[in-house]
């Protein structure tokens, strides 16, 4: 298949509107991507202080640097997907080798080597936790890039963008509640 066919599109512009189903395929891809993005933001300095015993203020500054970082590393990715030209489109390649790597780093940041010394495992935390936000960073700024790729501008283009995040703040919260 061709770049058109795989952003909607006919020399550039999107043609006819999305089906129900795609808009609802999209807000459950923010579910699902939002639900590991929450469970990290919520969990992980428990689980670092609490569970781990390192210091607030090193997790606290590791935290506040990884922020600095993405305010430069989410403009570079978003120029790197604009660049992207693959058989499979520009978004999908990064979509889902980020969320299998963000998979693999998901679970290396809960699984901390128990044989690790205070040092070692500093420097553990701060890697994973940063590989964490690259490839939450992969999957996260094409599928935010894919709404005017996908959409006319206007009405269609603000539902959808309206419908992914409520679904995320809507279901998310209602979830958590649930476990």
């Amino acid at each position: 298949m061709g770049e058109n066919s795989q952003d909607n599109t006919q020399n550039g512009a999107p043609t006819g509107g999305l089906q129900k189903k795609t808009k609802i395929a999209y807000g459950v891809g923010a579910v699902g991507k939002d639900m590991v993005y929450m469970l990290v933001a919520s969990y992980i300095l428990y689980y670092y202080n609490s569970v781990l015993g390192v210091s607030s203020v090193f997790i606290g500054t590791v935290l506040m640097v990884a922020r600095v970082f993405d305010a430069f590393n989410d403009p570079i990715m978003g120029i790197v997907v604009a660049k992207t030209r693959s058989r499979w489109g520009r978004f999908r390649p990064w979509i889902f080798s980020g969320t299998v790597l963000n998979a693999v780093v998901l679970y290396a940041m809960f699984a901390v080597p128990e044989s690790m010394g205070a040092g070692g495992m500093k420097v553990f935390l701060t890697v994973t936790y940063f590989l964490w936000g690259i490839t939450y960073t992969l999957m996260d700024i094409p599928y935010w890039s894919m709404i005017p790729a996908i959409t006319e501008p206007g009405k269609e283009r603000e539902n959808l963008s309206a419908l992914a995040r409520s679904c995320a703040a809507w279901v998310l919260p209602s979830l958590l509640y649930l476990l």
